[in-house]
């Protein structure tokens, strides 16, 4: 089967007949002008060494040669085997906290910027396998339902702020049960991971019998603690302008401290791995590689003709062409003309 990879450089063959129809006219204009001049007998005398049939041939030569270029352009492809697809890999789920607290800087430049950074680059090392994000505050909301279009993931990535969730809070275990919900609802178990990306301050429901619930069901739930033991005062901003920072009703500085206790018992509860960030090592890496000891399913397989480039044989054929064209004289050779290769016939 032959396909053409740009089919629209074919318009340019529109282009032939009008060449020759211009070449048509120009043979019948210049015979016209040549009677006017003088008969016609003494011009095939005083023109006999040039002939008469070699200009066609030049022209024809040109006309194949153009296309040619033009089938070139427009890329022929061939199909030459069947090749079998298959999808291996696991379904990731990223949940990150997208609370106030997670604008806090004791991580540079600031928990959730390192959050959102640090998921980029493991998308980076995906292959087969498909992820989705989920965020949360108050409440959960799936951010990018499960996929292997890492190029959309990262797009949904970067619009991921603190306001997209409008209900403050921390949420953890309405996150946990809505990135269940999310994976496909297959029978094959072990292809399944959760990662949750917060400071651990779970203020809303019971996130360690989420976790238990997830385990249950194959589905392996690891936490990365983002931010240090020490804390941090929660930033305010106008815009893009930092004005100062998150007060209590006394007038205090609120402190965001890391639990790292709350996130070490969710991830004993789902059979997970439990990570502490800082400011050289985000964690994802060591997480990363406890889920490629996963089993891979395959997603999907197809079947599909693997098409190969065949232009570079009209290119070559158009060279041949335009190289005989050149080679070609209008001037008889004393020395070929009693071959007469093009058929000429010899005036009397």
């Amino acid at each position: 089967m032959i396909k053409f990879a740009q089919l629209y450089y074919l318009y340019g063959l529109v282009l032939v007949p009008i060449l020759i129809l211009l070449y048509v006219l120009m043979l019948k204009r210049k015979k016209r002008a040549i009677k006017t001049f003088a008969d016609i007998n003494i011009i095939h005398r005083l023109t006999n060494s040039f002939s008469k049939v070699r200009p066609g041939w030049k022209f024809t030569f040109i006309i194949l040669a153009f296309i040619l270029i033009i089938l070139a352009l427009a890329r022929p492809q061939i199909g030459s085997k069947i090749i079998k697809a298959e999808k291996k890999g696991v379904d990731l789920m990223i949940i990150l906290d997208v609370s106030n607290s997670m604008l806090c800087e004791d991580i540079q430049p600031s928990r959730l910027q390192r959050s959102k950074q640090a998921i980029s680059k493991l998308i980076d090392k995906l292959d087969n396998d498909r992820v989705g994000i989920i965020v949360f505050a108050g409440k959960a909301f799936v951010q990018l339902p499960i996929t292997s279009d890492f190029s959309a993931a990262k797009m949904f990535l970067e619009t991921i702020n603190t306001d997209i969730v409008p209900e403050q809070g921390t949420a953890i275990g309405a996150a946990i049960d809505l990135a269940v919900e999310s994976f496909d609802k297959e029978k094959k178990l072990n292809n399944k991971a959760i990662i949750i990306i917060t400071d651990g301050e779970n203020h809303e429901d019971d996130a360690i019998k989420a976790a238990q619930d997830a385990k249950e069901k194959g589905i392996k739930v690891n936490t990365i603690g983002m931010g240090l033991p020490d804390g941090a005062p929660i930033p305010i901003y106008n815009g893009t302008i930092k004005v100062g920072y998150k007060k209590d009703k006394g007038g205090t500085t609120i402190m965001s401290k890391l639990d790292e206790t709350m996130l070490q018992k969710i991830a004993s509860a789902g059979k997970g791995t439990y990570i502490r960030a800082n400011n050289s090592n985000a964690g994802l890496q060591s997480i990363f590689d406890e889920i490629s000891k996963l089993d891979k399913i395959e997603f999907d397989s197809k079947t599909f003709a693997d098409y190969e480039d065949r232009f570079q044989f009209l290119i070559g054929a158009a060279l041949f062409f335009l190289i005989l064209e050149m080679l070609l004289l209008n001037r008889k050779s004393k020395y070929l003309s009693k071959i007469n290769l093009f058929g000429n016939k010899k005036l009397n």
